[in-house]
């Protein structure tokens, strides 16, 4: 088993990877499509530049600087449970890379823009970026994560 700050740097990186992802995909949807604008790329799929000023699909309005700033406090608080959990590796940091990069593209476009940009348009979903794809694979994997760790504490 890795220690868990062996693991900081690939976490590290992969949250950066997640970062650059959200943030170049979200320019380059804005770039081909106007604000309020959709298009059609394949008869279940659209990219429509629209703005979520709320916290999950657009609940809560408008987001206050204090809601940024308590974000940050979570995910810092997040980061120091991890390292004093310990952790069985990749199971725990990658989700909270994901998790956490994701948080960050989403935080970027709120300091940024005070809302967050939402491109990928589904039926019957509300429109959602890659920093929310993220966020959801984050904590499904830590889920798992958690689900495994209890399956072992059960056996033993």
């Amino acid at each position: 088993m890795r220690r868990p700050v062996g693991l900081l740097v690939p976490a590290l990186a992969a949250c950066g990877v997640v970062v650059a992802l959200d943030q170049g995909t979200k320019a380059l949807a804005t770039s081909f499509v106007s604000r309020g604008e959709r298009v059609e790329i394949l008869p279940f799929l659209h990219i429509e530049n629209v703005r979520n000023k709320g916290v999950a699909f657009g609940i809560g309005g408008d987001i206050s600087a204090v809601f940024i700033g308590a974000t940050i406090v979570l995910l810092l608080g997040f980061l120091v449970f991890l390292a004093f959990r310990g952790g069985d590796g990749w199971l725990v940091w990658l989700p909270a890379a994901l998790l956490i990069g994701g948080a960050l593209g989403n935080l970027a476009d709120r300091a940024r823009d005070g809302a967050v940009t939402d491109f990928i348009d589904l039926p019957l979903w509300p429109t959602f970026n890659l920093a929310d794809v993220a966020i959801i694979f984050g904590v499904l994997l830590l889920l798992i994560d958690v689900e495994r760790s209890e399956g072992r504490r059960s056996r033993s």
